[in-house]
């Protein structure tokens, strides 16, 4: 409306509220409140893409990689706390013996042997259904927790003196945790293909791995969607001694 004097004067009908633009404002209205609520909840970035996830794949890799920067310090440093105390250790020989077997039971120390070793891996980009099997879901392609923990239990059961999953022993605290299609062990994480490699007795760990419903179960997928599974027998391995912490994180004792 114009409020130039030239406007011609004459009676000025008086807005009213209709149904219809009562709902119009409404309708704004909630599209407002809408605006708002998604502004206050993504505090300004786009609800759509995966940035939030992409910070979180990179806040765990930096956290990994941190881990092993603090493993490796830690291991120095025990290292010359051990020196020290051998040095001024007044133990006699039986008793040093008897903590070298210890520590070898609990693996923070070196040990050399013939081993075995499983690689399990992901089916290929592009695998379809082997001849009459149903064609495969996403959780058909993916290595999986139970995958890594049957080949583990496997090894235990066949005798293996000492266990090395990817670059890290395994001790009696270690727990092997899959989150999606990655690994996570003792703080660090990791990708397929893995590796787990143990020192025992070759045969018997090998009849110990085919003898294991899990994993024979997991050769069914193999066979039909093509996931990745080998086992070598390699000479003589050293599996590197547990330098991690191994106070229990999240569990008490009983009682």
């Amino acid at each position: 409306m114009s409020n130039s004097a030239d406007s011609p004067r004459g009676p000025v009908s008086r807005f009213t509220w209709r149904p219809v633009r009562l709902l119009t404002a409404a309708v704004f209205a909630l599209a407002g409140v809408i605006f708002v609520t998604s502004f206050n909840t993504a505090k300004g970035t786009d609800l759509r893409t995966d940035a939030s996830m992409l910070k979180l794949s990179d806040l765990i890799e930096q956290r990994s990689t941190d881990n092993k920067d603090l493993e490796e310090s830690t291991a120095a440093v025990r290292a010359d706390v051990e020196a020290l105390a051998e040095r001024d250790d007044a133990s006699t020989g039986s008793q040093d013996a008897e903590l070298r077997a210890l520590e070898k039971a609990a693996g923070t120390e070196e040990l050399t042997g013939d081993a075995v070793t499983v690689t399990l891996d992901d089916a290929p980009p592009n695998a379809r259904a082997a001849p009459g099997y149903p064609e495969p879901q996403a959780n058909d392609l993916v290595i999986h927790q139970q995958d890594l923990q049957a080949v583990v239990n496997a090894l235990w059961q066949g005798g293996a003196e000492g266990i090395r999953v990817m670059d890290q022993r395994l001790i009696s605290t270690s727990a092997v945790r899959c989150v999606g299609n990655t690994l996570i062990l003792q703080g660090r994480v990791y990708s397929p293909p893995y590796k787990v490699t143990a020192i025992g007795d070759q045969e018997a760990l090998r009849k110990a791995l085919t003898a294991s419903p899990a994993i024979q179960n997991y050769q069914l997928y193999v066979k039909a969607y093509g996931l990745g599974w080998k086992v070598e027998e390699d000479g003589k391995v050293t599996l590197p001694g547990y330098t991690g912490t191994v106070d229990l994180q999240y569990a008490e004792p009983a009682g």
